[in-house]
């Protein structure tokens, strides 16, 4: 009898459950990029494309924004996988969770890292309970059931409703909501703290920037700033255990 299912049925149910809440950001904001590539002129194939080969929302409104002004596409490009660089820190972070797991898990993991999925995942680290690894990769495919499926459907509702949506429902209140929602419970730590400090101070600083290049640098300031403090902290535990 195989004893190892029913905890990897837990752990898929476990991760439904956490994923569950996203449902209010995910619908509403899976709607808005739909109707705002909608009224972009772009077809249905086209935004359903973007959504199913990408499904990375912010890097989606970003491209999305960049071609409707008419911006390089090197540089739509450029700063969509610029946006998307948070994920190769996911995955690195990640694959030390569920790193000796099947090959084709993890390549089912990596299609579904957005941030909802890796913050869903990671406060369920911190929470508990322990699990093996397969399980952990379990609870993160669970978690990706409510945030990606939904993503898809709403995307497609959203470009056939379109201007039906009243203006009132104000959708983009979904895109600050969920990466705080996302955010907010991983700033744990120091790093993570000045990161995300610098990275709004440089957003904010260098917001007139054209073709959203203040996203890149305010990335980039982030990233810088959370390896320095990283690095500070180390040599200073290091030096206080050193002998005196």
């Amino acid at each position: 009898m195989d004893r190892t299912s029913p905890d990897l049925a837990r752990a898929f149910r476990l991760g439904i459950r956490d994923g569950l809440p996203f449902l209010i950001v995910i619908v509403p904001f899976g709607m808005l990029f739909g109707v705002l590539a909608s009224e972009a002129g772009w077809s249905m194939a086209e935004m359903m494309a973007m959504t199913i080969l990408v499904i990375a929302g912010a890097s989606q409104f970003t491209a999305l924004q960049l071609l409707s002004e008419h911006a390089p596409l090197f540089i739509a490009i450029a700063t969509a996988l610029a946006v998307n660089l948070r994920l190769a820190m996911y995955s690195a972070s990640l694959a030390q969770e569920i790193g000796s797991t099947p090959l084709l898990g993890r390549l089912l993991a990596a299609y579904c890292l957005t941030d909802q999925t890796y913050g869903i995942s990671m406060n369920r680290l911190a929470l508990g309970p322990a699990m093996t690894q397969r399980e952990r990769l379990a609870h993160f495919l669970g978690g990706a059931v409510p945030v990606c499926i939904p993503w898809y459907f709403a995307t497609w509702l959203g470009a056939v409703l379109g201007n039906a949506i009243p203006p009132a429902f104000a959708l983009d209140f979904a895109v600050p909501i969920t990466f705080i929602a996302i955010v907010g419970p991983g700033l744990r730590t120091l790093p993570q703290a000045a990161a995300a400090l610098v990275s709004v101070v440089v957003a904010l600083a260098l917001a007139s920037l054209p073709y959203n290049l203040w996203l890149l640098a305010a990335a980039v300031a982030g990233m810088m700033t959370g390896a320095m403090t990283e690095i500070w902290l180390e040599r200073r535990k290091a030096g206080n255990e050193s002998p005196k």
